[in-house]
């Protein structure tokens, strides 16, 4: 009976055991895609972001992509040397391998219009492919929103929320514990290197806005502009920052401030070709990067003529020049991308802080050609002010 009574136990537990197997076989019948039951885990970037052993950290600013269906959309002001009836969304997906391979860098800066609305009938298809030299690349990158890109299928809110989802993306929704307008704006710090005495410090703070799309102002149509809750949330930031430590800092977003009209006048590197496309709206964002004082220089999208860099109030304002080939451009004018490079100060025993950070651009011509390379500011060891401290 004692036997009896311990084979019935052992049925009884392996009974469910073999339910379950019999279960999952019949799974693998009915769907031989062994995949669809596998859950998708995002391949995350290493976190946190930080420079390289040789002291530099580079960014790719990658501005107005304007990607729709790929293959079948057809490119826009190109001469007949790039490519005529045959360039497509896979001329800026060509373009984005180039410069990741030529200049491997440590992060990429989506700068809105990512995808061209009116031209992608799937906003998120058009997004993965759009991004995907990043993810093949395994690169980490952060995207804000333009104008165009929730013209499709997608909100601004879902594509700010999808493309914090996908593959070695460090983009945000929103920061957590504030209540701000928009969606994708975020900050990312840059920390020292492996090895270095400030491995657990950011060394240069990224920050990243929603200017928004269009909105009507007395009846009148005009684009968007950033929003006090947003400076509110920029200026509380950069504050608990600089508690820590007077580390340098950039800042990214798409649709011009006002008052980068009036570098035609008072002086520019680059080409100013174009209007300078901005709000009717001026909300004060100079005043209030100018009151923080970490912020060294603004990387723009939007205007795709214009890839200069001009000073205001000691910032420097630089466009990205466009890099989609969908995107309004000019014929024989190439299609071009933005280098942001920070280098560390050397010393006697490891990197220490933010030495200088320069700036160039990249032609999508035969030879990749460098132009336009200057520095944008340089650190100081008599002005306390751009001093690192603990």
């Amino acid at each position: 009976m004692m036997a009896l009574s311990h084979l019935a136990a052992l049925v009884s537990l392996l009974l469910p055991c073999l339910l379950a197997l019999l279960l999952l076989r019949l799974a693998a019948v009915l769907d031989p895609d062994s995949d669809a039951a596998v859950p998708r885990v995002k391949a995350a970037a290493p976190l946190p972001l930080r420079f390289r052993h040789d002291g530099a950290f580079k960014i790719l600013q990658v501005a107005d992509m304007h990607f729709g269906n790929g293959a079948a959309t057809r490119c826009r002001d190109v001469g007949p040397d790039g490519g005529g009836a045959l360039c497509s969304d896979l001329n800026t997906t060509r373009f984005l391998r180039r410069v990741i391979e030529a200049e491997k860098p440590d992060l990429i800066a989506f700068t809105g219009d990512n995808i061209f609305g009116g031209s992608a009938t799937d906003a998120a298809e058009s997004l993965l492919r759009a991004i995907s030299p990043a993810i093949e690349y395994k690169v980490p990158w952060a995207a804000i929103l333009g104008n165009h890109d929730q013209e499709s299928t997608m909100t601004r809110e879902e594509l700010m929320t999808f493309m914090s989802l996908m593959d070695y993306s460090v983009s945000q929704v929103n920061p957590p514990g504030f209540l701000v307008h928009g969606f994708g704006n975020y900050h990312i710090g840059i920390h020292g290197s492996f090895g270095s005495e400030l491995v657990n410090t950011s060394l240069l703070n990224l920050y990243f806005l929603d200017s928004g799309d269009r909105e009507v102002v007395n009846g009148v149509k005009t684009y968007g502009w950033i929003k006090e809750s947003q400076l509110t949330w920029l200026r509380a930031t950069s504050l608990e920052l600089q508690k820590k430590t007077h580390a340098p800092a950039l800042a990214f977003f798409h649709i011009p401030i006002p008052e980068v009209r009036g570098l035609w006048y008072s002086g520019f590197k680059g080409q100013y070709q174009e209007g300078v496309a901005c709000s009717s709206v001026n909300s004060g964002v100079l005043g209030t990067l100018v009151s923080m004082g970490d912020v060294k220089a603004v990387f723009l999208g939007h205007d795709h003529l214009n890839d200069f860099c001009g000073n205001l109030n000691g910032i420097w304002f630089c466009y990205g020049g466009g890099f989609g080939y969908h995107a309004y451009g000019r014929p024989h004018w190439p299609r071009r991308a933005r280098i942001i490079y920070s280098e560390l100060k050397k010393g006697q025993r490891s990197w220490m802080e933010v030495e200088s950070i320069q700036t160039w651009k990249l032609l999508d011509d035969e030879k990749l050609s460098k132009i336009d390379e200057q520095v944008l500011w340089r650190h100081s060891t008599d002005d306390s002010d751009h001093s690192v401290y603990f």
